[in-house]
């Protein structure tokens, strides 16, 4: 994959005001060498679980705060039950809860209010990181 392809992020969260947050965060191009971004927004598991397992999500972008189904609790079902679960930043709400994101399995977490740099920064890492290990070719 070069740069000049697109990578899916996937972004989860019942309030659109989060979505938009993470959205305008991330940007076209979150770090000059990776590739576009194509956003996937989500307001529901279902939809996230849909998603997960159509193996076309690169990252993903979960809020721990989501409503009725948590985004911790969402990235360990996926990461239970997703063959080449893509990497996933969780949203937290307070600092404290960083124990409970790494029972998630979560690769990265990133607390709110969301530092767009920082968001941006982290997204792109993870990308490269799907980039250097991903299993399958498109």
């Amino acid at each position: 994959m070069s740069t000049d392809d697109k990578m899916r992020v996937l972004v989860y969260s019942d309030d659109a005001s989060t979505r938009e947050k993470v959205r305008q965060a991330i940007g076209r191009r979150p770090a000059a060498d990776v590739p576009l971004v194509e956003i996937v927004e989500c307001a529901t598991h279902a939809k996230v679980v849909q998603h997960f397992d159509s193996g076309e999500i690169d990252v993903a972008v979960l809020d721990a705060e989501a409503k009725p189904a948590g985004g911790m609790g969402v990235a360990r079902q996926a990461k239970d039950e997703v063959h080449d679960c893509p990497p996933i930043c969780l949203l937290i709400a307070r600092r404290d809860d960083r124990w409970l994101a790494e029972w998630s399995r979560a690769e990265a977490v990133v607390a709110q209010p969301i530092d767009p740099v920082t968001l941006a920064e982290t997204v792109a890492g993870l990308m490269r990181h799907r980039l250097s290990t991903r299993l399958t070719a498109r």
